[in-house]
């Protein structure tokens, strides 16, 4: 903690020193316009056009991706992996800040952001630090509340408009998916994370899109919360009309290859019938963002007659 307020002690007076972010305003004495953001730790005062912003989660990566902003800093879903793969033709240049767990405030700081998003789930302990680095706008949640962050960041970069034309062309997008399918077509989604198999419920990312395009679920992913655990021993749980499944991490895959290479996975009926399908860890249940959720409906959609 020393060593991360000798760092900002040190922005601020090489910030002074070579008039860092100067502009018109700054130039002639005043300061630079500012916009008040509520959200779930309070008020910020946030630049009218943030022009160096640091992302702290995937969907806040996705988010301002989506809304025309490229972040200077973001953190990867997992330790010394890559910035999310899904989005890997939009992240030129964006500088890995470590993981959500574990992220590198003094590489923050030495980015100069002049906006730091993230939500009170990952990072609430650290809202102090952060936002001595700069303002900082906090979502209340992650996964389902997904649709509510994205309004989140365009409340802070200023593109409110944007946010809803996103959402509005998104819930089209997803009754126009839903309509695909055969009415009352259940679907099942399954991820291997490394000592659990996790069967998705209502209450995640990828159970507020299914539910968005109309789409039902088994009854043991009837459940309002993210997920529900269970063993390789009752993988005949995860049966549904479409099923798909992927892993997380180098475990979730070890895991998934046990499951797969053992006796019960081909018993289930949809494997037995061709109707499972790996996806996109990443894309599927890491994204958490309207890209993701956008590329999920187009992959979706190529399964509906299957």
């Amino acid at each position: 903690m020393r060593r991360l307020m000798s760092v900002l002690a040190g922005l601020v007076l090489a910030c002074s020193l070579a008039a860092c972010g100067s502009s018109d305003d700054t130039a002639t004495g005043s300061p630079p316009a500012t916009r008040t953001v509520v959200h779930a730790m309070g008020t910020s005062e946030i630049p009218v056009a943030p022009q160096r912003v640091v992302v702290l989660d995937t969907g806040e990566l996705d988010s301002v991706l989506a809304l025309g902003v490229t972040p200077v800093g973001a953190t990867s879903p997992v330790a010394d992996g890559p910035l999310p793969s899904y989005l890997a033709d939009r992240t030129t240049g964006v500088t890995n800040i470590g993981t959500q767990a574990d992220l590198d405030l003094e590489t923050i700081a030495g980015l100069r952001p002049d906006l730091i998003l993230s939500n009170k789930v990952r990072h609430e302990a650290l809202y102090p630090q952060l936002s001595a680095i700069a303002p900082t706008v906090f979502a209340e949640r992650v996964g389902v509340a997904w649709r509510e962050n994205l309004q989140v960041a365009g409340r802070a970069l200023g593109r409110e408009a944007e946010a809803e034309r996103i959402l509005a062309d998104y819930r089209a997008k997803a009754k126009e998916t839903g309509a695909r399918f055969a009415p009352g077509t259940t679907i099942s989604m399954v991820r291997f994370t490394g000592g659990s198999v996790r069967l998705y419920g209502e209450g995640s990312f990828i159970g507020t899109i299914l539910a968005d395009a109309g789409l039902a679920r088994p009854a043991s992913q009837r459940v309002p919360g993210t997920f529900a655990e269970v063993s390789a021993e009752q993988i005949g749980q995860a049966d549904g009309d479409r099923l798909f499944y992927a892993a997380y991490g180098a475990a979730g895959g070890k895991d998934q290859a046990s499951v797969l290479g053992g006796p019960l996975w081909p018993a289930v009926p949809a494997v037995a019938q061709g109707r499972a399908h790996e996806v996109s860890d990443d894309l599927w249940y890491s994204g958490i963002g309207p890209i993701a959720a956008d590329k999920v409906l187009d992959e979706l959609g190529t399964h509906a007659q299957a």
